[in-house]
């Protein structure tokens, strides 16, 4: 059995610091790194995708809504033209500065609020497909596992990675429980590592009602900005090994 490890990185912005990216790195096999639309500045940004060089590890451009005061977490009601050109310019710029790194963008990841609405409103999906595919459609798009996007994006032509959280609660349809709520975001390190295991061995997880919920993931993301996320993180991937479980990122 084999899973891709994904984390979202770059997110530095000036002196305000976001995660680990440096010790991130080696436990992970796909990096999502910011475009500067959520978080993320130019020489942050660069500093992850050399350190992304240095480790073999694949780079994804972790694109937003323009919400740097909001962290990509704000909904917006935007136009498919100028959602489609922020996609595009997000893709682009992380592109560039990967190819003077010696590396290229493999994939797209929404973040936030843009990852949970298109998982849904296939009118701003399309946008953030048309993006994808006039700029490179080899490009694959992560998507949350079970979500009405996965489909959509295989009939437009898109290789599609459905994602699962390690670290996020779940509700009996698969939709991840809103950050607002009590126990959406788990930070047990143990339980989580034997839950990411059990969740590839047996193809679920258990919802936050008690109920066994379908997740067909091809990738788990690890957050490296929640408490003790570094500690999750290492004992995920000390689980994985301990169950022959084979980290490889989806994209080569």
């Amino acid at each position: 059995m084999k899973i891709d490890l994904n984390s979202d990185l770059g997110e530095s912005y000036g002196s305000w610091k976001m995660g680990n990216d440096a010790a991130i790195l080696p436990i992970v096999s796909s990096a999502n790194i910011a475009c500067g639309f959520h978080a993320g500045d130019p020489s942050g940004i660069l500093k992850t995708l050399r350190e992304a060089v240095k480790y073999q590890v694949t780079v994804g451009a972790h694109v937003s809504y323009p919400d740097l005061v909001g962290f990509g977490r704000r909904n917006m009601d935007v136009s498919y033209d100028e959602l489609f050109a922020d996609v595009l310019y997000q893709i682009s710029a992380l592109d560039g500065m990967a190819r003077s790194v010696g590396t290229t963008v493999k994939y797209v990841k929404p973040h936030g609020a843009l990852y949970n609405t298109i998982a849904q409103n296939l009118d701003q999906a399309k946008a953030v497909i048309d993006a994808i595919q006039i700029f490179n459609p080899q490009l694959a798009l992560v998507a949350l596992a079970g979500s009405p996007l996965v489909q959509f994006a295989k009939n437009q032509g898109l290789q599609v990675i459905s994602e699962a959280f390690a670290d996020r609660a779940y509700n009996r349809d698969g939709s991840l429980v809103s950050r607002r709520l009590e126990g959406a975001v788990l930070h047990d390190a143990d339980f989580v590592a034997k839950r990411v295991v059990s969740m590839i061995q047996q193809g679920g997880v258990e919802s936050i009602d008690g109920h066994f919920t379908p997740i067909q993931a091809d990738s788990i993301c690890l957050h490296g900005d929640t408490e003790g996320a570094l500690l999750m993180a290492r004992r995920i991937r000390e689980e994985l090994q301990q169950h022959q479980i084979v980290v490889q990122a989806c994209t080569a």
